[in-house]
């Protein structure tokens, strides 16, 4: 794609590394083959080629409007595009950068904004999203049924073993996990346990930066990306092999630390190293034996495993959980369209709920197809918003394991 960025721009890292992203593109229009929004809406404008012309433009010099916002905003991240693309396009990263641009020059009407600023103030903070959903789930009962299916209802951790292992690695604890299905984070402690890993949260660490990212405050996600820093780099100079992540969102936001820091004097070699030691919890038991993990598991459940785009698209690790559960003796349902997002994509459920929920429903569909037992996936966002409609269990697939 021939490009002829405002020079202004172009002097910048953003504007190099926006002029080499465009200038692989071919034009080819594979990527809306694969994207969820093209294939409901049909507009070409919201589709990874159409996003791609309008970002162009605006760093060409032309003036973004509303509607060139609303393009953006519809799209998921869901990174689909990337893994169809046979130039190579890092659609996401251009994403990032024009929607930063726009969001500078058409600002925003104030509800939204005030919106926007009310969910980066509440669904980072465990402190205050947690005692939020408490209050929900006390009046869950008097609630009416559509709102009530989407506050779900109360878990409670099992207890975790307090054994000491030479093997030593950090968990993330994340931020509204913890309080929506904190059995996710138990169930990786003991698994790995049995394994002879000690997995442990470290105090202070924070939200992994992505709501913030998504909801036009990178400044913000930079924040969060250097509180962790702080906090972990202790443990990893001490020793910690990685840092798992059981929540596949966290864990792509967290590998591109190197990239968001890369200009940073202070941070840019220590995000490089912490991106290089982040762990999907998938890639470390893939790498382990687990033939006796956990002898008493019940392998006779068919399960319909729904890959988050954050682990098939964002850490291009499609696969590698199926293939945990079929060694395992799982029997693995078949599913339409597995690449497909299934409309959850961080706060995109609340900004965009109309075609959240058709996207939803389609996933669903497609799941529910072989009669599964249980649907099993890697990211608390898509448990959450499939478990609000699904006909069977939704768990992480950690728990089937545990």
């Amino acid at each position: 794609m021939q490009t002829s960025l405002a020079k202004s721009f172009l002097d910048t890292d953003d504007g190099q590394v926006a002029d080499r992203i465009l200038r692989n593109c071919v034009h080819c229009g594979f990527c809306n083959a694969t994207c969820p929004t093209y294939q409901i809406l049909g507009d070409e404008l919201d589709g990874p080629r159409g996003r791609i012309y309008q970002i162009k433009q605006t760093l060409e010099g032309s003036a973004a409007t509303s509607t060139t916002q609303l393009h953006l905003d519809r799209c998921l991240t869901c990174r689909a595009c990337e893994t169809t693309c046979p130039s190579g396009v890092e659609y996401s990263r251009l994403l990032d950068i024009g929607r930063e641009l726009i969001a500078r020059s058409v600002p925003r009407p104030w509800h939204q904004r005030a919106f926007r600023w009310g969910l980066r103030s509440i669904l980072p903070y465990p402190s205050r999203f947690g005692p939020l959903l408490r209050l929900g789930q006390m009046i869950r009962p008097l609630l009416p049924s559509a709102m009530r299916k989407r506050v779900p209802e109360r878990k409670k951790p099992s207890p975790v073993p307090r054994t000491a292992n030479s093997r030593q690695m950090l968990l993330l604890d994340g931020c509204v996990q913890p309080s929506l299905a904190p059995q996710i984070n138990t169930a990786a402690i003991r698994t790995l346990n049995r394994l002879g890993i000690a997995l442990f949260g470290v105090p202070g660490a924070v939200c992994c930066g992505a709501v913030s990212q998504h909801l036009d405050a990178p400044d913000e996600a930079l924040d969060f990306a250097r509180r962790n820093i702080d906090k972990w780099w202790p443990m990893i100079e001490s020793g910690a092999e990685a840092i798992v992540i059981t929540a596949s969102g966290c864990a792509t936001q967290i590998k591109n630390y190197s990239h968001l820091l890369r200009n940073d004097p202070v941070y840019a070699d220590k995000a490089a190293r912490i991106s290089a030691v982040t762990k999907d919890l998938s890639e470390v038991l893939a790498v382990e034996d687990l033939r006796d993990i956990n002898p008493g598991r019940d392998t006779r459940q068919r399960v319909a495993f729904q890959s988050p785009c954050t682990l098939q698209h964002g850490q291009k690790l499609g696969g590698v959980v199926e293939k945990i559960l079929t060694g395992l003796g799982y029997t693995l349902c078949p599913i339409r369209d597995p690449h497909l997002c299934c409309g959850s994509a961080g706060t995109y459920s609340i900004l965009q709920p109309s075609l959240s929920d058709r996207l939803r429903d389609n996933k669903l569909r497609s799941l529910q197809a072989d009669k599964p037992d249980v649907i099993a996936t890697a990211n608390i966002g898509c448990l959450s918003h499939l478990e609000m409609h699904a006909q069977v269990p939704v768990v992480h697939w950690i728990e089937l394991l545990d």
